[in-house]
């Protein structure tokens, strides 16, 4: 069970604890990378690929070593896309080998923020299988991932490839020191700013995006900046336009019907979510809890384990819970090329509108705007949990932590423009479809449903016993088919 457990939560946290292929050798922990001054010459595809024309704006360009029928190049983009501060960055980019692709490009963005997408080529491009007929498949490493990751030793080692595991507040401030003030430059604005220099790479007049998690946020934020250059979007376990609640209550209060629904199909006698209220209100242990749970929500969607544990525990039998906890922060590890923390801080403290406002807050101010913030909610919108676990997850314990940029570093207030993450904007008038696993807790399916109200041409397609990132599950899935048929009409 132990084995299961780790390796079902480790293929869908991370999609494919891959770090070989196109995605080149990982730094040295606790290393930096620096904005590249240069690229190398003119792209050449290899002999015979199909999709040497399509990369001629990109560098370096060769078959993708370990990923067939794959060819990979560099795009060079600037550190400052908004301004004037000098670099540039070197993203990996991997192109399908395909003779013609009438239906154009399907660029896929993965998620974190801080996964690669170089490293799934191969096991996408096997899963969406007779999807991508007509297409060319695109994958791109989003700067600060894969072999340029921002690695910060410490706060890697205790949060792995979680949101919400709550790291030391030490391991937070020595990370942000570590990268410097070149943080600035990894919000969802800059990435955004890299998929319109990707398409112009490319040669390709529109791109259909399909995003998974946060990679739905980016697509949504790409489609927003850049709607005449968007054909269709696929938004699987969506992040809405409005960006995540730092508080996470959404996820909370979702927690208590997903348990249950799962408990049910099982068969147990008890009501894990009675019992799992009961563990918080006399163990305090919430946000260790409901981190946990999400992860298991990514990788375990059926929580084995979960409601006896949990009903052994508010017996005052606390073993089997605490191991099943372990094993699912073991299973949760990862390096910073899989999933980088560093990456993940610098974008969503720089993206969200935290209780205590924006990244420029001053330190000092935060805690009292979270504790003010906290206090005005109701025990129903956090239950089976507390505010505590609201005030306490480790997204919003990361940010806290996170210093502002010390002037005179920091970026022109101008640039870059922020993503629309207040403004509720309805999505250009493409085809989107969404899909949502009606178990996930890390993307609940209260904010597809709330992002599908944006679209005016969409479909929603719900999965009751998935999880997270349900188009990339095992054959036969329904939102496979769902996506095939979604894409074959593009």
């Amino acid at each position: 069970m132990k084995n299961q457990l780790k390796g079902a939560l480790i293929a869908a946290a991370v999609l494919l604890a891959a770090a070989s292929g196109c995605s080149g050798r990982p730094g040295q922990a606790g290393s930096v990378p620096g904005p590249l001054a240069s690229v190398s010459g003119p792209a050449s595809g290899p002999a015979g690929s199909g999709s040497a024309r399509s990369m001629a704006g990109l560098h370096a360009v060769r078959p993708c070593p370990g990923i067939a029928a794959f060819s990979c190049g560099m795009l060079s983009v600037r550190l400052d896309p908004f301004g004037s501060a000098p670099g540039r960055l070197l993203l990996q980019v991997a192109v399908s080998d395909v003779a013609a692709a009438p239906r154009g490009v399907l660029l896929f963005l993965t998620g974190g923020p801080g996964q690669p997408g170089v490293p799934f080529a191969s096991r996408l491009g096997g899963r969406l299988g007779p999807a991508l007929r007509g297409y060319r498949l695109v994958m791109l490493d989003q700067r600060g991932t894969g072999a340029g990751a921002l690695n910060c030793r410490e706060l890697q080692r205790e949060m792995g490839a979680s949101d919400l595991t709550v790291p030391a507040p030490a391991a937070v401030r020595s990370c942000a020191a570590a990268i410097g003030p070149r943080r600035q430059y990894f919000a969802t604005a800059d990435t955004v700013a890299d998929l319109e220099t990707l398409r112009r790479a490319l040669g390709v007049t529109r791109l259909a995006l399909d995003g998974v998690s946060y990679g739905s946020y980016v697509a949504e934020q790409y489609a927003l900046a850049h709607p005449a250059r968007v054909s269709r979007l696929v938004l699987d376990s969506v992040v809405p336009i409005w960006n995540v609640d730092p508080l996470q209550l959404a996820g909370l209060l979702a927690t208590a019907a997903v348990l249950r629904a799962a408990c049910a199909a099982q068969g147990c006698a008890s009501d894990p979510a009675r019992d799992l209220a009961a563990v918080v209100r006399r163990d305090h242990d919430g946000p260790a809890l409901f981190d946990t749970l999400v992860a298991m929500s990514v990788g375990a969607p059926s929580f084995p384990g979960v409601a006896a544990a949990l009903h052994s525990t508010a017996d005052g039998q606390p073993a089997a819970l605490a191991a099943l906890m372990a094993r699912v922060h073991a299973a949760d590890a990862a390096t910073a090329p899989e999933l980088s923390q560093g990456l993940h801080a610098s974008t969503l403290c720089a993206d969200l509108r935290m209780p205590w406002g924006g990244p420029d807050t001053p330190l000092a101010r935060r805690p009292a705007a979270l504790a003010r913030s906290v206090a005005r909610l109701t025990a129903a919108q956090v239950w089976p949990f507390d505010r505590a676990t609201a005030a306490g997850n480790g997204l919003i314990q990361t940010c806290l932590h996170w210093p502002p940029v010390p002037p005179p570093a920091v970026r022109s207030p101008a640039a870059p423009p922020g993503p629309a993450a207040a403004a509720r904007a309805e999505l250009p008038p493409v085809p989107v479809l969404l899909l949502a696993g009606g178990r996930d807790l890390s993307t609940p399916l209260a904010d597809a449903r709330a992002e599908a109200a944006l679209a005016p041409d969409h479909r929603l397609v719900i999965v009751p016993t998935a999880g997270h990132s349900v188009q990339n599950r095992a054959a036969g899935d329904p939102a496979q088919a769902a996506v095939g048929q979604f894409l074959a009409a593009g």
